[in-house]
């Protein structure tokens, strides 16, 4: 049924005039929006259809509506294991080798159960679509696992085919126990790109080749996934640059600084983007600029571990595509992308003064720069054609009292609320502040039970 939100306080449009539409409506029609504009203004044509009872209404007389949000960079899978003792005072690296041996012990039902509730996390901040970079597959885990998952929670979903090929016996971070042959990781990619990639307008599922990191995959696999990602016409995705031992191993491994490593291996372009790049150099932000190669920046998951602040003034200065990542839930224990926007806008500050971001700059980046950095042009935007991806959010709460002089820049100044209604792909998912695609009490109950289990038979290792 076409769906009608009308009354906003403010609608914010994110399109290419920024429009704020006091008292806004839209107008939604299967999967993608048709009108937008204000309420006094919506065509008689709708008005008569709602008064039929032939399209659904919904008030938000007290809300700001706005595009729904979009993560680029997450681990799914770590929502299992969040705040682990030995892991929540380390830099990246030391963070990692504490955690790689519990992630072995890792399930096809745990990796459907991680997915639902980190959805369910994201969903009830105000995003509407995600990445997520798995790149661990022990125990007959597959990619389809989260794939059936998100298919359940109705979330817009861009499921990243992580690998990891070289382990410690060969130079590299990880153990041996959780790496993967190359030619089987080729295989799968292949595999998934064909049974699940939609690369239509509006497509709820795209497929993305991710190879972990510089210090987890080979040259070879590098380019010949994105030799691969190139033929089928997906995105390529991976870490890169995200600490100084992170730029360590790339001049000591390969003689380069990691942008130019990934110049060299084809892994730049608008189907390109790569997460944390917190010590991306001068000249790998004009490489990147240059060739419209995305930046997914993870604020909360780089102060957790230490890795500095990432030059994202300069990035945007330069016209590099910026978007944001909650990152895993290992390394930032939470996936709040409002919050995410908020930390964002003053983790800048912090490193660059008070004009370094402005709160809309954040809201900017967590709509219109993740669509850019996904490659989408058909989200990110409330305008018609663009897809029916809104989320509003209910300003009558204690933590945006006295905030009415700009409700749009308290979203990001004030504490992160909950998101109060969420519509995705056309379809209601959260109404009220409640989730309506899936039994959260037991999906949180399901998930406390495999993070046990998890742990458990890990120590028992």
């Amino acid at each position: 049924m076409p769906l009608i939100l009308q009354n906003a306080d403010v609608l914010v449009t994110m399109d290419a005039e920024r429009r704020e539409i006091p008292r806004g409506a839209l107008v939604t029609d299967g999967p993608s929006i048709v009108w937008v504009g204000p309420t006094d203004a919506l065509p008689r044509e709708w008005r008569e259809r709602a008064d039929a009872g032939a399209a659904e209404v919904i008030d938000m007389t007290g809300h700001v509506v706005m595009p729904g949000l979009v993560n680029t960079h997450h681990h799914m899978y770590q929502s299992l294991t969040r705040a682990v003792p030995a892991a929540q005072d380390a830099e990246l690296f030391s963070w990692l080798t504490n955690l790689y041996m519990i992630w072995s012990h890792l399930t096809p039902e745990m990796i459907a159960a991680s997915t639902r509730t980190a959805m369910a996390e994201l969903m009830l901040s105000g995003c509407t679509t995600t990445s997520d970079h798995l790149y661990l597959y022990p125990n007959g885990a597959r990619l389809d696992d989260a794939i059936g998952a998100a298919h359940e929670m109705g979330m817009r979903f861009h499921a990243a085919r992580g690998s990891m090929s070289v382990g410690q016996s060969q130079g590299g971070l990880p153990p041996d126990v959780v790496v993967e042959q190359e030619a089987a990781i080729l295989r799968d990619s292949q595999r998934l790109v064909e049974q699940y990639h939609d690369a239509s307008r509006h497509a709820m599922l795209r497929v993305v080749l991710a190879p972990c990191s510089p210090f987890s995959v080979s040259r070879d696999l590098m380019r010949e996934s994105a030799v691969m990602a190139r033929h089928y016409g997906v995105s390529l995705h991976t870490h890169l640059a995200e600490n100084d031992n992170d730029v360590a191993y790339s001049r000591e491994r390969f003689g380069m600084t990691p942008a130019e490593y990934a110049e060299d291996l084809g892994w730049v372009g608008h189907d390109v983007w790569h997460a944390h790049c917190v010590k991306l150099d001068a000249p790998g932000i004009a490489l990147f600029a240059r060739t419209g190669t995305g930046i997914a920046h993870c604020p909360c998951s780089n102060m957790r571990l230490a890795s500095g602040i990432a030059p994202i003034r300069a990035m945007r200065d330069a016209g590099v595509p910026v978007g944001l990542g909650v990152d895993g839930s290992a390394s930032n224990d939470g996936a709040h992308m409002l919050g995410e926007a908020r930390q964002a806008m003053l983790l800048q500050r912090v490193g660059h003064g008070p004009a370094a971001m402005s709160a809309r700059e954040a809201l900017e980046i967590a709509t219109l720069g993740g669509a850019r950095v996904l490659d989408r042009d058909d989200i990110g935007a409330l305008a018609p054609g663009m897809s029916a991806d809104v989320v509003a959010f209910d300003m009558s709460g204690v933590g945006y009292a006295g905030a009415g002089h700009d409700p749009v820049a308290a979203l990001v100044f004030c504490t992160p609320g909950t998101v109060a209604t969420s519509v995705i792909n056309g379809r209601v998912v959260v109404r009220d502040g409640v989730l309506r695609t899936a039994d959260l009490p037991v999906v949180l109950a399901d998930h406390r039970r495999l993070a046990r289990t998890l742990f458990e038979r890990a120590q028992a290792h």
